[in-house]
């Protein structure tokens, strides 16, 4: 054997070692993507958990089909029909819609961020009032839930929908298939 010439066992060991090499940068990807599914997942509970303690229900209802809980709240849309994308949905949670009932849930909208094309300077007179402001995080996550739960889901609501929102109180699903 000269000295440039590879052995068969060369060959084999270094084709096993780039198939190692393969396999252990597939296992490094499948974990980061487990990972991140995770971490989505996360702060899709935090827009649930925001969702249910800012307000949103009132009006739009639990589930956001429109279905308000408390009579003397307005009337709000229903997300699961909406084709509102996350850029729309985060303009509307931030600035609200004057005249219609949506409050502006960002602290800073109109403000300090520039809202519905006004420029800087106090709120609409005709902007509902809000329950709570929102940080912007708290503001993504509630995007982040409605685009993961929300948006698109149709009328229907099912009882894994419902599971997910009462996790608490798995009975109050009974009703729903």
């Amino acid at each position: 054997m000269t000295k440039n010439s590879t052995s068969r066992a060369d060959v084999d060991h270094a084709r096993i070692f780039f198939m190692c090499c393969a396999a252990l940068s597939l296992a490094i990807g499948v974990l980061v993507q487990a990972t991140a599914l995770a971490q989505n997942e996360d702060r899709v509970k935090a827009g649930l958990t925001t969702w249910r303690n800012s307000g949103c229900s009132d009006c739009h209802g639990a589930f956001a089909d429109g279905e308000k809980q408390r009579d003397e709240a307005p009337s709000g849309a229903n997300l699961r029909t909406t084709r509102l994308d996350a850029a729309a949905l985060k303009q509307t949670i931030s600035c609200g819609r004057p005249g219609t009932g949506m409050p502006a849930f960002d602290e800073g909208a109109y403000k300090v961020r520039a809202c519905n094309g006004q420029a800087l300077g106090p709120p609409p007179s005709d902007l509902y009032p809000t329950p709570r402001t929102l940080t912007p995080d708290e503001i993504d996550a509630v995007v982040m839930y409605l685009q993961a739960r929300i948006v698109g889901k149709g009328r229907t609501i099912t009882k894994q929908e419902c599971l997910f929102y009462y996790a608490d109180q798995p009975d109050w699903c009974d009703d729903y298939k």
